[in-house]
């Protein structure tokens, strides 16, 4: 992957950044190019050396015509998940890190498809929360719309699917 100054690409699990540098080093004795990204939504400063671009999943935003197919999953597609806790857990987690966001999609069609028959637990929830983010994040920026407005049409893809989303829970301070 050629990354460019000044492009968005999606960062696995942190969601779009802003390629603001890129330089050039040393390690082991070798030059390498490093990137250095902003994560827009929270200011993380990532540098990732080229060669471990492909490694940590850093890819280029969908496109819009993919941003449309990644909804109509949401309304459409078929979702499953495994029973036992433990696995469905480390199956998502798996998913998550992939960086697709049709998989970010998949995780959260199961997960709101499991919450309105069994209250999810306190890190599925959590999980819940991220794929929610990923999705209104990437799918905003690719649309160049608000993320108000990704997440109303997620909620109504969700609808079509006679899923909803569940009430965010607050999250106890860990203070």
């Amino acid at each position: 992957m050629d990354v460019k100054l000044g492009e968005k690409v999606v960062y696995p699990n942190h969601g779009v950044g802003l390629i603001e540098q890129i330089s050039y080093g040393y390690v082991n004795g070798k030059s390498e190019k490093f990137y250095m990204l902003r994560i827009l939504s929270s200011g993380l400063k990532v540098m990732v050396p080229q060669t471990n671009i492909e490694s940590v999943g850093l890819r280029p935003i969908i496109r819009a015509t993919q941003a449309g197919a990644v909804l109509s999953y949401l309304e459409k597609g078929r979702s499953s998940s495994h029973p036992d806790w433990k696995h469905r857990f480390k199956e998502n987690s798996d998913r998550m890190r992939t960086g697709s966001l049709m998989e970010v999609a998949a995780v959260l069609k199961g997960l709101v498809a499991l919450s309105r028959t069994k209250p999810l637990s306190f890190r599925e929830k959590k999980m819940l929360e991220r794929a929610k983010y990923l999705l209104v994040s990437e799918l905003a920026t690719v649309r160049n719309t608000s993320e108000q407005t990704v997440e109303s049409n997620i909620v109504r893809a969700l609808a079509k699917a006679k899923l909803q989303m569940p009430e965010a829970s607050p999250i106890p301070d860990s203070n």
